[in-house]
């Protein structure tokens, strides 16, 4: 884009360029078949689909644990992370949807290990199901990168 300014006794040209997404398939092949990318970065910031406990093919793990799908969430979104050069530190919201609230309370700890510096803002929802009947929890993220 390309702005010019005039004022009285000057002129001034002020360029503005655009960032282009850089997208990202943790899984491209499941992620193709739902329509959907893990992760878009546009310029510092990152936004992140909710990962859920799923295997490679797309199948559903740790069936009926929810303390375990949890973990298993948290350990997709670290190599999400860590492909764009972050950490947890650098999250700034996290969404958490799930399908038991007093169940994911009693296992809510375990963010602890998870973000160890401060917590980010975000949402703990309630709901009444997610994609596959198998899943009990989705974590999503929003990042900002500092350079």
């Amino acid at each position: 884009m390309l702005f010019a300014f005039t004022g009285i006794s000057q002129e001034k040209e002020v360029v503005v360029q655009s960032e282009k997404p850089e997208y990202f398939l943790l899984r491209p092949e499941v992620e193709k078949a739902y329509g959907y990318s893990h992760a878009v970065k546009i310029g510092n910031d990152i936004k992140i689909s909710g990962a859920v406990s799923m295997d490679n093919e797309g199948n559903p793990t740790a069936i009926g644990d929810l303390g375990q799908q949890m973990k298993n969430c948290y350990t997709d979104l670290e190599k999400i992370l860590k492909h764009y050069g972050c950490t947890f530190d650098d999250v700034v919201v996290e969404n958490i949807f799930t399908t038991n609230m007093p169940l994911f309370l009693e296992n809510a700890g375990y963010r602890s290990e998870i973000y160890t510096k401060q917590f980010p803002t975000g949402s703990w929802l309630g709901v009444k199901e997610l994609a596959i009947p198998e899943f009990m929890i989705e974590i999503e993220l929003e990042v900002y990168k500092s350079e």
